[in-house]
């Protein structure tokens, strides 16, 4: 039997280094699972730059989109098997102790370690995860399929779900990337009435096959106000000026739900906020039942995220050409070949 598995780990200086790990047996409450897909999302950069890291220079294996098969269970794991098909997202899985637990908020748990961030990831053929952070993953999606949605399908299916919005609301999608092309789809799903929004006018086609009703390349604040005002709006771009200009498009009592990280501050006029009132606020992925339900969903309506598959052997290259833009749509790790 093999003792040791193969795994790009990366310094806090995006410098990856292939290595051979030794094969553990999982502790009490965890799991070890044997990888067959990764995906690469924006926020392994948390990883490769150690942003969260006391030393950014301590090693750590990224990838926080996880689908494969149960290997091992450690003491206490009651609902999970070996052989079982499970994912993990970036929530490592909630102690289900600390008062936020507690009280039922298992996204915002005290003592949750972050996948591929705080405790490594699935660049890798096997990775760790508390049983408590399992996602069961249904029969009708691949592992390749189902990696993207684990964090970026999760996050903007709970980021439009949680709006509690009536159908046939005007929704519009900033950007038409990783989150994007799935936000589209899941505001479609959801019975919305759909805008997409990005700067190339060469999108629109795009835009309309993956559900929008129409497309916008131009002053977004005009144009969806012209739509009568948007009831909701998910800003996908890691770009917090572009986000900017969204909010006056916004109907009263809109939301502008950011969901793309990492791209400066939001600038709003207090009066944009009062004269109507709107509302700005994030959210990032859900706990295990809710991402097992937004799978469920794609499944359902046909949600799927456009992926580019390439081996694990390329994981350098790979998060070098997502960092820089070139992923059409998704890029996602195979662990299995």
């Amino acid at each position: 039997m093999t003792t040791t598995y193969r795994a790009y780990q990366v310094s806090g200086h995006a410098e990856f280094t292939l290595v051979e790990r030794e094969l553990r047996e999982p502790g009490p409450g965890e799991v070890r699972i044997r990888v067959e897909a990764c995906g690469v999302c924006h926020s392994d950069a948390l990883a490769a730059f150690g942003l969260f890291r006391a030393d950014p220079a301590t090693p750590i294996i990224p990838g926080h989109e996880i689908a494969g098969v149960v290997d091992a269970v450690g003491d206490g794991v009651r609902r999970w098997r070996a052989g079982d098909r499970v994912g993990v997202g970036f929530l490592n899985g909630p102690c289900n102790e600390c008062d936020f637990c507690r009280r039922g908020d298992f996204v915002n748990c005290a003592d949750q370690q972050k996948t591929g961030t705080t405790v490594d990831g699935g660049y890798a053929e096997i990775a760790y995860a508390r049983a408590s952070g399992l996602v069961r993953l249904p029969a009708d999606l691949s592992a390749v399929e189902a990696a993207p949605l684990l964090c970026a399908g999760i996050t903007v299916f709970r980021g439009l779900t949680d709006l509690g919005l009536r159908p046939d609301s005007l929704v519009a999608v900033q950007g038409i990337g990783g989150l994007g092309h799935l936000g589209i789809q899941f505001a479609r799903a959801l019975g919305h009435r759909v805008v997409a929004i990005g700067r190339d006018p060469g999108k629109a086609a795009l835009a309309v096959e993956l559900g929008a009703d129409s497309y916008i390349s131009e002053d977004p604040a005009e144009a969806l106000q012209r739509l009568g005002g948007a009831d909701a709006i998910l800003a996908t771009a890691a770009d917090g000026g572009s986000m900017s200009a969204l909010i006056g498009g916004l109907a009263p009592h809109g939301r502008l739900v950011v969901v793309g990280g990492g791209g400066g501050p939001i600038q709003v006029d207090t009066g944009q906020m009062l004269f109507p009132v709107r509302t700005i606020n994030g959210t990032m992925v859900g706990t295990a039942i809710q991402t097992e339900d937004s799978l469920a969903f794609a499944v359902r309506h046909g949600v799927r995220s456009m992926n580019e598959i390439v081996p694990l052997s390329e994981a350098p290259k790979a998060f070098e050409r997502m960092m820089a833009g070139d992923a059409r749509f998704r890029l996602v790790l195979d662990s299995a070949s």
